[in-house]
């Protein structure tokens, strides 16, 4: 009696090739225009703004759609390029393919207030306005707590929507594109903490001079 041997389904298709040259894409144009845009500014501002333009393209060109897709249908259900990336995506999670109300409900939030917050941070870093740091830590917040979220109820739950039986899925797709958005966002409050710091500094030795 023969078994018949059925091949491992393929890692790599061309999905997940264009999925990850878009992300790449997406950076270099965050890239291009913080030095557009920051020339005046200070070499670790430039970097910021190079986060805050590819957060803000994230937002609006990659997750404005699937919160679309999500509240016409589902990612499953649609048949176009942004469905495409999303379903690759969706092999790591599977939330994200069926219109899931938690992830649904925190992705409005995000692409609506963070994405407009990462542009009012960039119009206050390249003005130098008085209001960086309050909105680069609500900024920061928004971000952490959007992510904390998106995980921890799959995660009392027992994750059963995640697929961690590939390294691309796990460490690719899970860890680092959502580790990237508590990293630099831990990064950006130390940042605005420091910066708070020497402002209160500078302020008590100008009351000092003027005793």
């Amino acid at each position: 009696m023969s078994s018949e041997s059925k091949d491992p389904p393929q890692l790599f298709t061309p999905v997940t090739v264009y999925s990850l040259l878009a992300c790449g894409v997406q950076f270099a144009v965050g890239y291009v225009l913080a030095q557009c845009w920051g020339r005046k500014c200070s070499a670790a501002d430039r970097w910021v703004m190079v986060w805050l333009f590819y957060d803000a393209i994230v937002h609006f060109t990659l997750e404005g759609p699937f919160v679309y897709m999500s509240l016409i249908g589902t990612v499953a259900t649609s048949d176009n390029i942004f469905a495409d990336l999303w379903k690759e995506y969706g092999k790591a999670d599977e939330r994200w393919l069926h219109s899931h109300p938690t992830i649904v409900s925190i992705e409005i939030l995000t692409v609506v207030l963070d994405g407009l917050l990462a542009l009012v941070l960039i119009y206050a870093i390249v003005k130098d306005k008085y209001y960086r740091h309050f909105i680069q830590i609500t900024l920061c917040v928004c971000e952490l707590y959007g992510g904390w979220m998106t995980f921890c109820p799959d995660w009392l739950d027992g994750s059963p929507n995640l697929n961690t039986g590939s390294w691309l899925y796990l460490w690719v797709y899970l860890v680092f594109f959502n580790g990237i958005w508590v990293a630099i966002p831990g990064l950006l409050l130390w940042q605005s903490w420091l910066g708070l710091q020497r402002m209160h500094q500078a302020e008590k030795m100008t009351g000092k001079k003027l005793k």
